[in-house]
């Protein structure tokens, strides 16, 4: 009998053929993925009426975009943490009501401050749900991280697809209140549901100090946080993860206000939103497919290069007409959303998947950071220069990360040497 089909029989006897199904685990995980989409997908919607609704402008309304980032990033390490210790039922409830009370209270904004604070409340929730999903696909499918986690960064990207349409007709019809609240408690609601059938398998959680004590077998004991921070190889994975991050978070961000300076139509731009986020969730099974069977580096390299590419010839040719403003835009996706199946696995795939959850927030870390650029700078450079150098930039990051895919299989896997009688043998997690 194999390790996985042994993995199938003991979470059906513990959870039963429901819960203990791991297809139920990864779908319940995806729908989880699919009801945060909107909270940064569908945002570029919001940033015109906001504008207008706050007597604001575009750079302090986007700035509400990179807060919203950063909580979702730099708040994963430590919900990982969280969901590590205590399984995913009690986080992800707190994390629906979160994410369904920010988001809704968004449309009850009065103030900039206002919509900091509750879009930022989001972020928090949306970090617990993101990681806590990862978490799930890689610990479900330790034989194809790179398939269930492309599903589960596939479900973000292409989650807030068939929203848009009803968002931008409520917007129309009702106003920025409404769009925010209908969505918002919905997604809320649905998340709680979701909280009460994720599970992770039996077995895969964090070892307990009497189980570190009892010497348990090191080799299938991942890397801690503490160690892995103090390997090369993570901030190698870090610089990266930063650098791809920042193009497609300036597409996600301003969409509408580019193709309003491109002059393009209110109803393409709309086209071209529906179809980023269906070409985002296809490029994340795609190239998370592609990366088991071809490497994970080497889909990188690729994929990252066609990014930058596509992100440098975009602000020279996406205003040549309305198909190739939304070609462009979704090759861009298409190329850049990968990053989030690829990521998970080439972290479990080095450093184990105990501590899975918590170590990928380290490195999701980035994304925040990357925010930076892709939602109130991002704007104010444009305003200032031009969207050519907004996306020049972008593209040069993007071509970094693709460089430095060549360099990160050079550098030896990372071991640990145990406290054991033999401690000449170094073991390597799985």
């Amino acid at each position: 009998m194999s390790d996985i089909d042994d993995m199938k029989i003991k979470n059906l006897n513990a959870y039963g053929p429901f819960c203990g199904n791991r297809w139920v685990q990864l779908i319940s995980a995806c729908l989880a993925m699919v009801m945060i989409a909107n909270l940064q997908y569908a945002w570029t919607l919001f940033t015109t009426p906001l504008v207008k609704s706050l007597h604001s402008s575009l750079v302090a309304v986007q700035y509400a975009f990179t807060l919203f980032i950063m909580f979702e990033t730099f708040v994963q390490p430590v919900g990982g943490l969280l969901l590590d210790k205590f399984g995913t039922k009690l986080m992800f409830a707190l994390a629906g009501v979160l994410i369904g009370g920010g988001w809704a209270m968004l449309g009850q904004a009065t103030s900039v401050t206002a919509l900091y604070f509750f879009y930022a409340a989001a972020g928090v929730g949306a970090a617990i749900i993101y990681g806590g999903s990862v978490s799930v696909a890689v610990r479900w499918f330790p034989d194809k991280r790179g398939l269930a986690s492309g599903l589960i960064a596939g479900a973000f990207g292409i989650g807030s697809m068939p929203f848009v349409p009803v968002i931008s007709k409520i917007l129309k019809a009702s106003g920025v209140a409404q769009a925010f609240g209908y969505t918002g408690i919905l997604q809320g609601v649905i998340v709680v549901i979701i909280a009460f059938i994720l599970r992770y398998p039996v077995g895969s959680k964090m070892p307990s100090q009497k189980e570190k004590a009892a010497k348990a077998d090191p080799a299938k004991i991942g890397f801690s946080p503490s160690e892995v921070l103090k390997t090369p190889h993570f901030w190698l994975i870090w610089t990266m993860f930063f650098s791809i991050s920042v193009g497609g978070l300036i597409v996600t961000a301003n969409t509408k206000p580019f193709g309003t300076k491109l002059g393009i139509a209110s109803s393409v731009i709309i086209a071209a939103v529906m179809m980023n986020s269906l070409a985002n969730g296809i490029g994340r099974v795609f190239w998370g497919t592609v990366s088991d069977k071809l490497g994970r580096a080497r889909t990188m390299f690729i994929s990252f290069g066609l990014n930058a590419i596509f992100l440098f010839l975009l602000p020279m040719f996406g205003g040549k007409s309305g198909a190739a403003y939304v070609i462009l835009l979704m090759c861009v996706m298409f190329t850049w959303g990968q990053l989030f199946s690829l990521f998970p696995s080439i972290n479990a795939d080095m450093f184990g998947s105990t501590y899975a959850a918590t170590n990928y927030g380290f490195i999701y870390s980035g994304k925040g950071f990357a925010s930076i650029l892709g939602g109130g700078l991002g704007a104010a450079l444009a305003a200032h220069y031009s969207w050519n150098v907004v996306f020049t930039v972008a593209a040069l990051f993007s071509l970094y990360a693709s460089l430095m895919s060549l360099v990160l299989p050079r550098i030896p896997k990372p071991v640990r040497r145990q406290n054991t009688i033999d401690n000449s043998k170094p073991t390597i997690p799985q």
